[in-house]
């Protein structure tokens, strides 16, 4: 669980509904069913408009990875990768096969390997599966970016049929304050589901994206060591440049 995730959305809703309460106004002043209606879901349909139910239903189950996802850190992985290299060297490359290995993309490395396969198919088929997951990340952050583009414009729309519904009834005050409800609110709403939720994750994807290619292409160079029959040793110093350099000088003296 990614706790950060947790604590960055949780407090920044708490925030505002501690400065609404703060306003004297109550919290039922700004709720409005037809200031949501506008935003949420009239935003959740442009998005579905610009991609397909498929690809908004993939980036919504990709942005549960910000809540749950906890990448492996690199000096792990290369620990990981040190030993197995060793194990191979000792016994061969069966004697892997068997290995609890947590990480899905580190595991079909090294089953590759146990299978016997050669460098160049366990290049070109662990990088494709690089290249996929980057480009399920992107869909993914591409459609939260759109949302959070979206929604300030669901809101403006929201105030303008406020601002309209208000001024085609002037001569009722009843009706003034309902429909400059609507056209603030829907202002407010769109602008807290684009900066509070959709930019965020859209953003936290892309960086997570990033650091998972790394980890992968990690793997990806740890593998074709161990099929070349290299020296542990060595491939700990030839991947350190993956660890950040706090940790180069632990991570070596720990193999």
């Amino acid at each position: 669980m990614d706790i950060a995730t947790l604590i960055g959305l949780a407090g920044a809703f708490g925030f505002i509904i501690l400065a609404i309460s703060q306003g004297g106004a109550g919290l039922g002043a700004y709720i409005d069913p037809g200031s949501v209606m506008i935003v949420f879901g009239g935003s959740i349909m442009v998005v579905m408009l610009r991609s397909s139910l498929g690809e908004f239903l993939g980036a919504v189950k990709v942005a549960g990875k910000t809540f749950k996802n906890k990448l492996d850190k690199p000096q792990d992985l290369i620990t990981q990768l040190s030993e197995y290299a060793a194990i191979a060297r000792k016994d061969g490359m069966i004697a892997l096969e068997g290995q609890d290995i947590a990480n899905p993309f580190l595991a079909k490395a090294i089953g590759m390997l146990v299978d016997g396969s050669e460098a160049d198919l366990i290049k070109r088929t662990l990088e494709k599966d690089i290249e996929l997951m980057k480009l399920r990340h992107k869909q993914g952050a591409g459609i939260f970016s759109a949302w959070g583009e979206i929604a300030p414009a669901m809101g403006m729309i929201g105030t303008l049929i406020g601002l309209v519904a208000m001024l085609g009834n002037m001569s009722d005050p009843k009706s003034i304050g309902p429909a400059m409800s609507i056209a603030l609110l829907t202002t407010m709403y769109g602008a807290i589901l684009a900066n509070t939720v959709c930019i965020p994750i859209s953003q936290k994807l892309v960086n997570q994206s990033e650091l998972e290619a790394a980890n992968s292409q990690l793997i990806v160079e740890g593998a074709l060591f161990i099929q070349s029959g290299g020296n542990p040793r060595i491939l700990t110093d030839y991947l350190a440049s993956f660890v950040p350099p706090k940790f180069r000088a632990e991570l070596l003296e720990a193999t």
